[in-house]
């Protein structure tokens, strides 16, 4: 049969008999074990923190350098070919030099040719001397001088320049037209008559040729 006891039964406080420095003694301990895991704790945040930080540094500096590799390697080959673009850079700029230049070329053959055509029985074109004009600038060639200079024409016999004149003025491409000088030289009976006209051209003599290569 069991048994009750009486201090149990009556609920009766219990009394804590442990010393106040041991108390405090295990609070410290429990405090300074707290800051230890706490320490602990951080320290590993830290580890893993640096450990990330690492990889990644070490992940950049691998790609930076394959990267400066890469470009390394580029500028060995620009290097290389350094040479085929200081000839490209020349070819380019002797063509536009070319095109330049000879953006004024004429057909002078066929204008000495429709001089010819008009040129009196008797009188022959002994010489010419054309300077070709600008480039071309604007969209109607005839509005532009092509090339002026003069023409020179020799015969056996006096001969009126006017109608020398009024023959090669219509002539298509001509500006202007207008005797200059005429001379004579030699004995009678072999002397030779000079006439010289100063002809000036509009730019629909131009061949076109440089013009349109470029723009192929």
């Amino acid at each position: 049969m069991a048994t009750l006891d009486p201090a149990a039964s009556f609920g009766a406080p219990l009394i804590n008999l442990m010393p106040r420095a041991e108390i405090e003694r295990r609070a410290r301990a429990s405090l300074l074990r707290r800051w230890a895991w706490g320490i602990v704790v951080a320290l590993t945040l830290v580890a893993i923190t640096s450990g990330g930080a690492f990889a990644l540094r070490f992940g950049a500096e691998v790609r930076l350098a394959a990267e400066n590799l890469r470009t390394t390697a580029l500028l060995t080959d620009l290097a290389a070919l350094s040479d085929v673009r200081a000839a490209i850079a020349l070819e380019n700029e002797l063509g536009d030099f070319r095109a330049q230049a000879m953006a004024s070329e004429f057909d002078w053959r066929t204008l000495v040719a429709m001089v010819q055509d008009v040129t009196p029985a008797g009188v022959t074109i002994a010489g010419f001397d054309l300077a070709a004009g600008p480039v071309p600038a604007g969209d109607d060639p005839a509005a532009e001088v092509g090339a002026a200079g003069t023409f020179t024409f020799e015969s056996a016999t006096p001969l009126e320049i006017v109608p020398l004149i009024r023959a090669v003025r219509p002539l298509p491409g001509v500006m202007d037209a207008d005797g200059w000088e005429l001379t004579s030289e030699g004995e009678t009976g072999t002397r030779t008559y000079t006439y010289i006209l100063r002809v000036t051209v509009d730019q629909s003599i131009y061949t076109g040729a440089y013009a349109k290569e470029e723009s192929e």
